[in-house]
């Protein structure tokens, strides 16, 4: 027997129940989806910045993502300039592709933040959030070579430089590959739309 297609409802649903599963499962394809936005070089000239990125959570009914990084990082800082970005996922298991154009708001202190340190900083990843020196900075040479330098975490500062990125979707451009045909669809403030793959 064919196993029906999933029609709008169905998807919507499942792409929101697939997000949830992929911030608390780190097995699922979603984890790590890449995160991309625009910066500006040495000249003022727009250039695009892409990485991977951990999904930490996932909340359908506010339509919101939440990522962590160090407040200090150029990406949290270029996000501060300028708060739009996109969001790619890829699952080799469901075939779907799912592009997530949000608006980006960095938080370095209240509720969320400190809710996501008591998570974060019982963890081994504490020390990426402790480091005194800012993800990226240039690492100084050590007198017997690089191997003694030391991680870049080594030198703890006493406060964490923990900061959440809350996405709020604005649009979802949802891509299912299939034997028989391909299927593509967007949604957004404007509602659902089917387009051609």
């Amino acid at each position: 027997m064919k196993t029906p297609l999933l029609q709008e409802n169905d998807i919507r649903a499942r792409i929101w129940m697939e997000l949830q599963r992929a911030a608390l499962d780190r097995h699922h394809e979603w984890r790590t989806p890449v995160l991309a936005n625009v910066a500006h070089d040495a000249q003022g000239e727009p250039v695009p910045q892409a990485r991977t990125v951990v999904l930490r959570h996932a909340d359908a009914a506010r339509q919101q993502l939440h990522l962590f990084t160090d407040r200090r990082s150029p990406k949290a800082l270029q996000l501060a300039r300028h708060p739009n970005a996109s969001l790619v996922f890829w699952s080799k298991r469901l075939s779907w592709q799912l592009r997530v154009q949000a608006r980006v708001e960095v938080l370095t202190e209240g509720g969320l933040v400190q809710e996501a340190w008591q998570r974060v900083g019982q963890s081994a990843a504490a020390a990426d959030y402790l480091a005194a020196n800012a993800p990226g900075a240039l690492l100084q040479d050590a007198p017997d070579g690089p191997d003694t330098a030391g991680p870049p975490g080594a030198v703890l500062s006493g406060a964490h430089h923990l900061a959440v990125l809350v996405l709020q979707a604005q649009e979802m451009d949802w891509l299912e590959l299939g034997r028989a045909g391909h299927r593509r669809a967007s949604f957004g403030p404007l509602g659902w739309s089917w387009r051609v793959p």
